[in-house]
């Protein structure tokens, strides 16, 4: 009972949250603590407890000089994810049915949330045995060709954080555990300009990609295209890896990127 109390006052806690960010958006001049309070009908305690936690996580802003909290950055910054997601997408999906024609295997767009890689957007292979996905599946980043060849292009330091964070779990016999291997390898990957998985997320299925680079040359996403060992043999992968490439190149220059 006590677990049940505590969830319900929690996604109150969030529902409350959100109400503010809501009421904000509609006052470009901010709302103050007593402002926010009359309107949802709460205690200016539990009001100054919420703008507490949402300035502390970039949320909200507090206007110095009238006291007043506005809408703060972290929102930009969300808002851009998101739009620049959907411009990806739109922009890759007849690309990754171009692929599939022409590779015969499931073509993949994902982009780096957190840590680990989020799939937005597949085109399936007409094989019957193919590669299992789902979009909004996540992946993790050290063993996946899109992850690698993502990954490839951060600072080296953030590559370290996001093994910190996540580890560099064992998934077969071919997945990279040790951080400097892979540090090593992500050098390899950024001077050839594509990743391969071979088996080191699941056994059975190999997976040729490449990174999608926005107008900074920064890696913003990225392509692959996966199926099983029987059919990705050396010539079908050298020819998968010269066609994903291509279009990874393809969908960079519609964002802008010019190298």
């Amino acid at each position: 009972m006590e677990k049940t109390v505590r969830d319900a006052s929690s996604v109150q806690s969030v529902d409350r949250a959100l109400y503010i960010l809501d009421l904000l958006k509609e006052h470009n001049d901010g709302l103050g603590i007593t402002e926010l309070a009359h309107r949802m009908d709460v205690a200016k305690s539990t009001v100054h407890r919420l703008l507490t936690s949402l300035k502390n996580q970039g949320y909200v802003r507090q206007d110095p000089l009238t006291e007043r909290y506005l809408l703060g950055l972290k929102l930009i910054e969300l808002g851009s994810i998101v739009t620049q997601s959907l411009e990806i997408r739109t922009i890759a999906k007849p690309i990754l049915n171009q692929l599939v024609q022409e590779t015969g295997e499931t073509s993949h767009l994902v982009i780096l949330e957190d840590g680990e890689v989020v799939y937005i957007e597949k085109i399936e292979s007409p094989y019957t045995i193919r590669m299992y996905s789902l979009i909004g599946k996540r992946a993790p980043v050290h063993c996946t060709g899109v992850g690698k060849a993502i990954i490839a292009y951060l600072p080296e330091e953030q590559v370290r954080r996001i093994a910190a964070q996540r580890g560099l779990k064992k998934f077969t016999e071919n997945t990279i555990t040790s951080l400097d291997d892979l540090l090593v390898h992500l050098q390899e990957i950024k001077a050839n300009g594509y990743s391969l998985d071979r088996e080191e997320h699941e056994p059975g299925i190999c997976c040729v990609a490449a990174p999608i680079l926005n107008h900074n040359g920064e890696a913003v996403a990225g392509v692959s295209v996966s199926g099983p060992t029987m059919r990705m043999n050396e010539e079908k992968l050298a020819f998968c890896k010269d066609r994903v490439v291509f279009y990874a190149r393809e969908i960079s220059r519609h964002l802008g990127y010019r190298g």
